[in-house]
């Protein structure tokens, strides 16, 4: 069984959203169920500091030794910070999916789109747990 934070948002697409000490930047990464999916992740493709997206436009890309996946921006808004550890250690994906295993922070256009992310428990239902 997969970790599922109850105070993060979620994506069907495996993303989780985390909310930061700024109330309109936001934390991304993939859950602890994608990771497990995906198996060893050995790149991360992500965007640059200042790049701005839709919601679910794709953001970037995950590579492990099973497959490739496209990232999904659970929320419209601007990039303000890349997790450069990934960079050296993409495997923090693995190892720590809810934190040192982040991928980016956005700024969020219009809050109001993280009513329409999941809860823990129907992303739980969602996966089948």
């Amino acid at each position: 069984m997969s970790k599922t934070p109850s105070d993060l948002r979620y994506t069907e697409e495996h993303e989780y959203v985390k909310e930061t000490d700024d109330k309109s930047v936001v934390q991304v990464g993939i859950t602890d169920y994608a990771q497990g999916e995906l198996g060893d992740v050995v790149y991360v493709d992500l965007p640059k500091v200042g790049a701005t997206f839709g919601r679910m436009d794709v953001f970037g890309t995950i590579e492990a030794v099973k497959a490739v996946s496209e990232l999904y921006a659970p929320l419209a808004g601007t990039v303000t910070a890349v997790n450069p550890a990934l960079e050296g250690d993409p495997a923090l994906v693995n190892r720590d999916p809810y934190g040192e295993g982040w991928m980016i922070k956005l700024r969020v256009k219009n809050p109001k789109e993280l009513d329409e992310l999941l809860g823990s428990e129907e992303y739980k239902k969602h996966i089948g747990e």
